[in-house]
């Protein structure tokens, strides 16, 4: 996050830090805390932007706390693979945390609420209870709230030590049945789980709900800011009712701001993970999903995603950002730093008839253009080429610029050539094309002064190397997906062409990842981390050339 950037958050931090503020004299510090159970998505990158950028300008500390409270689907895995992309992005955590470090710390500060009054056993079933929270103007009914507290302390410790069913008894707040917000009636603190933890295996079998152990987190970590997403401005209220009645050393404020989410993709985790568990994606990092590890897969840079969440900004309220600024992003990006090189997608064979037979001459081409450092490359020509096939028409379409039969186009960077005829096969489709070569243009000048509208890439056929690119587009036909009952028959079944039959040139036969590269007149790509290998080379479409963003 910019020094100079400032939004609504900076501005109550602001106040907090000032004279007389809250949090005067104190060094700022937020946290991020992922849940490891699934892989990190664009949408966390928001998130991450403001709870590292917020500590950053600040001069503050960030710490990042995996949320492993809830044990059902969490797993090292997820652990790993967060802290791959956390580091990935550039931004670097103050201290690493479970938080699971504090069962025991807030297991006594339950019991602590139990002692006060202020919390007590329930035998209620979540469907029992649900059926008696009552309705707008309509307390909700307990008939255990009045326990008294020797029996709920002695009850608490015996589902501490497993001596009662899963789901046979929850530990409860006492706050306020008749609360217009219902999450302050008397919500859950404390649930009955069988079931072994990632880190802690079976030593505990209550866990605490995520509304009473992540304040608490907070509080004994000392963090000032408590950064999150507006879905829990609701459970604000719980949030300082715990802070407010345990014996926390610190008193953080929470502090909400609106999710960001990208158009023709879902974000939600589980319909991520149903994606990936039912074979409709290569696995978390699918270069279609929008995963980190998806997008660096694909060859999204961190620079890119960096720059994106700075230009989506921080709002008060939700929205839905256009895929076509984050491909903007990207191609900005790439622009600057991606070495271009020349490959063929659909190729046909190029025949220069009057080029001698055996020569083969290299020409200098530049790496970028854009980046006066990068260089130059030689690249090799010779009688054959590879060409795309839609760099050749007969008939031509109005005003092809390409080549015909008759018509001149110019070779990048080597000659101008004048297509003499073509070859078909038994089916009518073309298997080489031929071509005589001006000498005098090398370089593709033209000494005479003549105008060849049309320039084409070329890969000389004596070095090309086999390369397999993959080329993609929207996962889902529909803008909305999640806005849909079910949202599986929305998937694009164009969202992944694989070509097996390309021709790059030969310096790339053993680029490795994360390599990318501007193929000339096609876009961006990047070498697959998954599949690609030495001599027999797998591209990613990054992002094509066309930009259509429009700010």
């Amino acid at each position: 996050m910019s020094e100079t950037s400032k939004n609504f958050i900076h501005g109550f931090i602001d106040e907090d830090i000032a004279p007389g503020g809250r949090y005067e004299g104190m060094t700022v510090r937020t946290r991020f805390p992922p849940e490891p159970n699934g892989y990190l998505h664009i949408g966390h990158c928001a998130a991450l932007n403001i709870d590292f950028g917020t500590a950053e300008k600040y001069g503050g500390e960030c710490n990042l706390r995996m949320d492993d409270t809830n044990p059902a689907k969490e797993d090292e895995e997820y652990v790993d693979a967060i802290k791959a992309d956390i580091s990935w992005l550039g931004y670097r955590w103050d201290k690493f945390l479970y938080g699971s470090d504090y069962f025991p710390e807030t297991y006594e500060l339950a019991v602590g609420l139990i002692k006060k009054g202020l919390a007590y056993v329930c035998e209620l079933s979540p469907e029992e209870f649900k059926a008696r929270r009552g309705d707008v103007g309509v307390p909700a009914t307990s008939p255990y709230r009045d326990r008294p507290i020797e029996e709920s302390l002695d009850l608490f410790g015996r589902m501490k030590n497993g001596e009662f069913p899963e789901g046979a008894m929850t530990l409860r707040a006492r706050i306020d049945l008749a609360s217009g917000n219902f999450n302050m009636r008397d919500p859950a603190l404390y649930r009955i789980r069988y079931i072994s933890h990632h880190r802690q295996g079976t030593a505990w079998c209550v866990f605490p709900m995520y509304d009473f152990a992540h304040p608490i987190q907070d509080a004994l970590e000392g963090v000032t800011h408590s950064l999150c997403s507006l879905e829990y401005e609701d459970h604000r209220p719980l949030y300082d009712w715990v802070i407010a009645n345990t014996d926390v050393p610190s008193r953080p404020r929470q502090i909400e701001f609106g999710r960001r989410s990208l158009d023709h993709t879902v974000m939600s985790k589980r319909k991520l993970r149903r994606l990936v568990e039912e074979g409709y994606a290569d696995g978390w990092d699918d270069p279609r999903l929008p995963t980190l590890c998806g997008l660096r897969r694909r060859g999204y840079t961190p620079a890119a995603i960096r720059d994106f969440c700075e230009r989506i900004g921080v709002g008060r309220t939700s929205n839905t950002v256009e895929l076509a600024l984050l491909e903007h992003c990207l191609r900005e990006d790439l622009n600057k730093t991606a070495r271009r090189a020349m490959v063929v997608l659909r190729p046909v064979k190029l025949v220069i008839t009057n080029y001698p037979e055996g020569k083969t001459e290299h020409f200098d081409v530049e790496n970028n253009p854009e980046d006066e450092a990068a260089g130059t490359r030689p690249v090799s020509f010779s009688r054959e080429l590879w060409i795309e096939r839609g760099d050749f028409a007969e008939p031509p379409p109005k005003k092809y610029n390409r080549l015909f039969v008759g018509g001149e186009a110019r070779l990048k960077s080597a000659y101008i050539v004048k297509c003499t005829g073509f070859k078909t096969d038994e089916d009518g489709a073309v298997t080489e094309v031929y071509a005589e070569y001006d000498p005098s243009t090398r370089g593709g000048t033209t000494p005479d002064g003549r105008k060849v509208r049309g320039t084409i890439h070329w890969v000389d056929a004596a070095a090309a190397a086999d390369a397999e690119v993959r080329l993609y587009e929207n996962l889902f036909t529909d803008p909305d997906p999640d806005a849909a009952e079910d949202f599986i028959p929305l998937l694009n079944p164009l969202s992944l062409e694989i070509l097996t039959d390309c021709k790059a040139e030969r310096s790339l036969a053993d680029a490795t990842a994360p390599a990318s590269f501007q193929f000339m007149r096609t876009g961006y790509f990047s070498v697959d981390s998954k599949y690609s290998r030495p001599g027999r080379p797998v591209f990613n479409r990054s992002v094509a050339l066309k930009d259509g963003y429009k700010p």
